[in-house]
C-alpha cells in the first residue's frame, strides 16, 4: 500500500467527521465544502447543486478522451445522528487510537468511502491520467433519510449530464476467509425494495377501570405482532443470490433451507443474512395504541418494516401478510407508500471485470461473490434514472467484520487506517483498469 495516499484518504475522512452533518437535520454543504476545497488544491474542477443552501451535492468531473465509458464513484455526506453519552469516544473528534483506528460517525458509513474517491480522483489528476471516458465524483445529501428530496433523486432529475455508464457505490467489498480456506471478496449487485405497511387491530374502545368493557385492540394487536414476527416467507433465489450460491460451490437447485446451511457453514457472515437474502422480510417496528391512558383503544396499529426481493409485488406481501396474521382477530392494513427499490445490476461487464482482476492483483487467488444488500442504497436511484450499471465495492480487510458492522449506525463506529490505504489502492486500479 502506498502509505502517503492511505495518510492522505485518512487526514481527509477525518477532516469531514468533524463535520456534524447528521440527518436529521442533514446540513451537508459544510461537509461538501471540504471535498470541494480539497479537489479544486488538487486541480479538479468541481461544483456544488443543491436545492437547500444547507444540503448541497457535490459534482466533481475528470474529462475523458471520449474513447470510453464513463464512471461514476458515489459517496453520500450524511450521516445517522449518533448520542454522545453512548460512546467510549466522541463521535465527531475523529480521534486516531494507538492501535490505528479513527473513531467517529461516519467512519464506516460512509465517510470513508467518500474520502477515498476524492483522493482516487486527485490522485489520477495531478499524476496526469486521461481517462477513456468521463471520470465523476458524485457526493449526495440526504441518503439516510430520503425525504426531503435535495439528495440523488432530486440531483438526477435535475442534471440529466450525470448520466453515466458505470457507478460505483457503498456496500460489498468485505474480505471473507471461508471455513475451507478460500478468500472471497463480496461485490454488491442490488438490494431489496422497500414496501412498509400498517397493520390495524379492530376492537371495541371502553373505560380502561373495567377492562372487560369493549374489545381492546392493544392485546389483540400484541397477538398479531407475535403472528408476524413466527411468521417465515416462502423462500425464492433470485439471479444474484443465485450467482453467489454458485461462486460458493453451493448446489443452489437443492432445498433452500439447505442452500442457505451450506452458505452459513462456509462464514458467519452468510447464516446473518441468508433467510432475509431468500425472500420478503417483515419487521414489526412503530406501536400505536390509545390515546389516553385511561381509554382502552378500539384501534391499535402497528408500523411494520418491509423488505422484498426484486421482482415481488405489492400481492407477493399481502399474500405472506395474510397467511402470517389468519383470520381469527379482526384487522386491516394499507401499505404506506409504493416500493422504493429493489433494482439489480447484471454480471459480466467489464466494470464487473476490473473489479476482479484488481482483487485478483491485490489479493492473488481472491474471487468476487455477488450479493444483494437487505437494506437500500443511493445505487437504486441511478440504475433506475440512467439504467447505469452500478455496484456496491468498497474492499474491507483489516477492520473485522464485527466491529465495521456493530459500529454501523450504532456506537463506537471505527475503522482502521490501513483499510483506506487497501481501498484507495485497489479503487485506482479499478478505475486505470476500466478507464485507461
Amino acid at each position: 500500500m502506498d502509505t502517503a495516499l492511505r495518510d492522505e484518504a485518512v487526514e481527509l475522512m477525518r477532516e469531514l467527521v468533524r463535520v456534524d452533518s447528521s440527518n436529521p437535520p442533514g446540513r451537508e454543504t459544510p461537509a461538501a465544502l471540504v471535498v470541494q476545497a480539497y479537489l479544486e488544491a488538487n486541480g479538479v474542477a468541481c461544483e456544488l447543486v443543491a436545492r437547500d443552501p444547507d444540503r448541497a451535492n457535490l459534482v466533481a468531473r475528470l474529462p475523458g478522451r471520449g474513447t470510453g465509458p464513463s464512471l461514476a464513484l458515489m459517496g453520500h455526506t450524511d450521516v445517522v445522528p449518533a448520542d454522545a453519552q453512548d460512546w467510549a469516544r466522541p463521535p465527531f473528534a475523529a480521534e486516531l487510537d494507538d492501535d490505528g483506528y479513527v473513531w467517529g460517525r461516519g467512519t464506516c458509513d460512509m465517510k470513508n468511502e467518500l474520502a477515498t474517491r476524492a483522493v482516487v480522483i486527485a490522485h489520477l489528476a495531478r499524476t496526469g491520467f486521461q481517462p477513456s471516458g468521463d471520470l465523476l465524483l458524485i457526493s449526495q445529501a440526504d441518503e439516510e433519510d430520503g425525504t426531503d428530496e435535495v439528495g440523488m433523486p432530486w440531483l438526477l432529475r435535475e442534471r440529466p449530464d450525470l448520466r453515466c455508464d458505470y457507478a460505483i457505490d457503498e456496500g460489498g467489498g468485505t474480505r471473507l476467509e471461508l471455513a475451507d480456506g478460500r478468500v472471497v471478496y463480496t461485490l454488491q449487485v442490488g438490494e431489496k425494495a422497500t414496501l412498509p405497511a400498517t397493520i390495524t387491530a379492530l376492537g371495541e374502545a371502553g373505560h380502561a377501570s373495567i377492562p372487560t368493557l369493549g374489545r381492546n385492540a392493544v392485546p389483540m394487536l400484541a397477538e398479531l405482532i407475535r403472528r408476524l414476527d413466527a411468521h417465515r416467507t416462502r423462500k425464492r433465489l433470485v439471479p444474484a443470490i443465485r450467482g453467489m450460491v454458485e461462486a460458493l460451490g453451493v448446489d443452489p437447485d437443492q432445498d433452500l433451507d439447505v442452500v442457505a446451511a451450506q452458505c452459513a457453514a462456509l462464514h458467519p457472515a452468510f447464516a446473518v443474512e441468508m433467510e432475509a437474502l431468500l425472500g420478503i422480510t417483515i419487521a414489526p417496528t412503530l406501536l400505536t395504541g390509545s390515546s389516553a391512558r385511561n381509554v382502552l383503544p378500539g384501534r391499535a396499529s402497528v408500523g411494520v418494516d418491509c423488505r422484498i426481493l426484486p421482482g415481488d409485488t405489492q400481492d407477493d406481501l399481502e399474500r405472506e401478510l395474510r397467511a402470517a396474521l389468519g383470520d381469527d382477530v379482526p384487522w386491516e392494513f394499507r401499505f404506506d407508500q409504493g416500493i422504493t427499490g429493489g433494482t439489480e445490476s447484471a454480471l459480466g461487464t467489464p466494470l464487473h471485470d476490473a473489479i476482479a482482476a484488481a482483487v485478483d492483483a491485490h489479493d492473488p487467488g481472491a474471487v468476487l461473490v455477488p450479493q444483494l444488500s437487505t437494506g437500500f442504497t443511493d445505487a437504486a436511484f441511478i440504475r433506475q434514472a440512467f439504467g447505469t450499471v452500478a455496484y456496491g465495492f468498497w474492499p474491507l480487510s483489516v477492520t473485522p467484520l464485527d466491529v465495521y458492522e456493530n459500529g454501523m449506525h450504532n456506537k463506537d463506529e471505527r475503522i482502521h487506517v490501513d483499510d483506506l490505504g487497501i481501498a484507495t489502492a485497489m479503487q485506482i486500479d479499478v478505475v486505470t483498469r476500466l478507464l485507461g
